[in-house]
């Protein structure tokens, strides 16, 4: 940074090459996430926006056998479920994708949005109250970013269901899961997107943008 809130070009230039690299990873190393690193990526939900500073994201690790048992049950039986959806080639090619790193990543969050929060006195959310789940979605990009900086991967499960999923670990009932969270070392590098790798979908050459 060359100035106070000022940006050299030669760090844009590294964000951008930041937000490349930034990808759903599923396949992990079972080697340990060093709790300070940890502490100082998750640092990002303090520093992330929220509607009328809410700050209504609420964070579970999740590392009893348990807990965690519960939620491989719960990836099983929706991913079960999801593939009955599809047919033909298509079903094939889904049964072989590998959409969950639960088994080997060593750090699970669960991660909820409080709809019942007060804090922020409702600001901005009185006439749209989907912005608290939205400003958890966010805080969710920025720790994401910031374990890319360190090398950690991070993989989003949303193949879940997640009433269940709130139920086995217990949470508030104003809390609504947003973001279920595989966090570890990738296996190996790479900036093209999985899912485009493997021919299940391809990424857009360009942002499509309407003038009305």
């Amino acid at each position: 940074m060359s100035g106070e809130g000022v940006f050299s070009t030669e760090f844009r230039a590294e964000l951008a090459d930041l937000l490349r690299w930034r990808r759903d990873v599923r396949h992990f190393r079972r080697d340990p996430v060093d709790e300070a690193v940890l502490a100082r990526c998750l640092d990002a939900f303090r520093l992330a926006p929220s509607v009328g500073l809410s700050e209504p994201w609420r964070l579970i690790r999740v590392e009893s056998t348990g807990a965690r048992a519960a939620v491989q049950a719960n990836f099983e039986a929706a991913n079960a479920a999801a593939l009955k959806g599809y047919d033909g080639d298509r079903a094939a090619l889904y049964a072989g994708l590998k959409l969950s790193g639960m088994r080997e990543a060593p750090v699970h969050l669960a991660v909820f949005c409080d709809d019942g929060a007060t804090k922020g006195q409702g600001l901005g959310a009185r006439t749209m109250p989907e912005m608290r789940r939205y400003s958890v979605a966010g805080a969710v990009m920025q720790l994401w970013l910031l374990l890319r900086s360190e090398g950690l991967g991070l993989g989003w499960v949303s193949i879940l269901d997640p009433d269940r999923l709130a139920a086995d670990l217990g949470v508030s009932a104003d809390w609504r899961l947003i973001a279920y969270l595989c966090i570890g070392w990738p296996e190996a590098q790479d900036n093209t997107p999985e899912l485009q790798r493997v021919g299940w979908e391809r990424r857009s050459a360009a942002v499509r943008v309407e003038t009305r």
